[in-house]
């Protein structure tokens, strides 16, 4: 019940805050229930015994999957960099305590049981890094059993990849939160068995897969002779390409049903045109495009434009020509502009 109720419950969350979110239309309330909707999903399955870290999970999987048409433009630029922020506070934070708490729990064991200890986590990481190979290979290639000829010839990565799969599997916050939602005690009142050692097992897992497999990893693909996977940026061409065919074809009949002046829908028209003969050029010359920006030339020549902008208003408003509020509106959108043009 642990598991299946956990995830069920993080499920009825997510379906909940789904239709709450869809509702609302200001940045800062949306974000305020992004922020806790963690904590309902966790304490709502610890109160009905099941796993508040499962329904955690669970609640962020389905939530992550539909707030793409969930949330407006607004909130999801405000979101990004506030779940940047926590994100990073967050991390440093479940580290920070781990690292408190590891004295104590050293402390309270003997030399024999330390050995004991330390020998059991070496085993338990290179377990983890094996079974995730042993995993990892048969779904690979097992799995082209059940996929046509043409499935088999596009989708089949090559060894080099399979075994960079197989050896990212870097441990992090979720498997210290899974330990550190262990109740410190029983309904007896007696401490709860094994709970130091669970800790520390965790952490030796989590600091062994950070720092042998993350600062092995570039040396690993450079060993392997990994090229660059073009696919996400051919993935991102072509589905910009069919969002701009879709809006331009738009365009052109709401331009023929008199909804919108001429002058507007040509103008719209024009600039998609722009963009679609841009993304053809994209597939010709990839290494010297990305997205929709052109040449690395391009890029520099618009970075300077964007700081003269931003150097001008500053001056305007050191004259008292322009006030802070208008200073800011356009701010905001040289940053945007910037933000558009590093990918950022």
């Amino acid at each position: 019940w642990a598991a299946a109720g956990g995830i069920g419950i993080g499920l009825l969350v997510g379906v909940a805050m789904r239709w709450v979110q869809s509702h609302l239309n200001d940045p800062p309330i949306q974000i305020t229930f992004s922020l806790l909707t963690p904590f309902i999903a966790y304490l709502s399955a610890e109160q009905m015994h099941a796993s508040g870290v499962l329904a955690t999970v669970a609640a962020g999987i389905f939530l992550g999957w539909h707030s793409p048409l969930m949330i407006t433009a607004r909130t999801r630029l405000q979101a990004y960099a506030f779940w940047e922020t926590i994100t990073f506070l967050l991390n440093g934070f479940v580290f920070i305590v781990i690292g408190l708490q590891l004295p104590r729990i050293l402390h309270a064991w003997n030399r024999e049981s330390l050995t004991g200890v330390f020998v059991s986590a070496i085993v338990i990481c290179a377990t983890v890094i094996l079974v995730r190979f042993a995993w990892v290979i048969p779904a690979t290639y097992l799995s082209r059993l059940f996929k046509s000829e043409r499935q088999v010839r596009d989708l089949t990565p090559s060894w080099q990849h399979v075994a960079i799969i197989g050896w990212v599997g870097m441990r992090g916050v979720v498997s210290l939160a899974a330990a550190f939602a262990l109740p410190l005690a029983l309904p007896t009142g007696r401490p709860f068995p094994g709970r130091d050692y669970i800790l520390f097992v965790a952490f030796s897992v989590i600091l062994v897969t950070l720092v042998l497999q993350g600062l092995t990893l570039p040396v690993l693909i450079r060993k392997l002779g990994v090229p660059r996977d073009a696919e996400t940026d051919e993935e991102e061409r072509l589905a910009r390409l069919e969002a701009n065919k879709a809006a331009l074809k738009w365009i052109e009949e709401a331009g023929a049903d008199g909804k919108f002046s001429p002058d507007a829908a040509n103008r719209l028209h024009t600039e998609y045109d722009e963009r679609i003969e841009q993304l053809h050029l994209c597939a010709e010359n990839p290494d010297d495009c990305r997205g929709e920006i052109a040449t690395p030339q391009y890029q520099r020549l618009q970075h300077q434009a964007l700081r003269i902008e931003r150097k001008t208003i500053i001056r305007l408003r050191n004259e008292r020509v322009i006030n802070d509020d208008a200073l800011r509106r356009i701010q905001r959108d040289l940053d945007l502009a910037e933000a558009r043009l590093t990918g950022g």
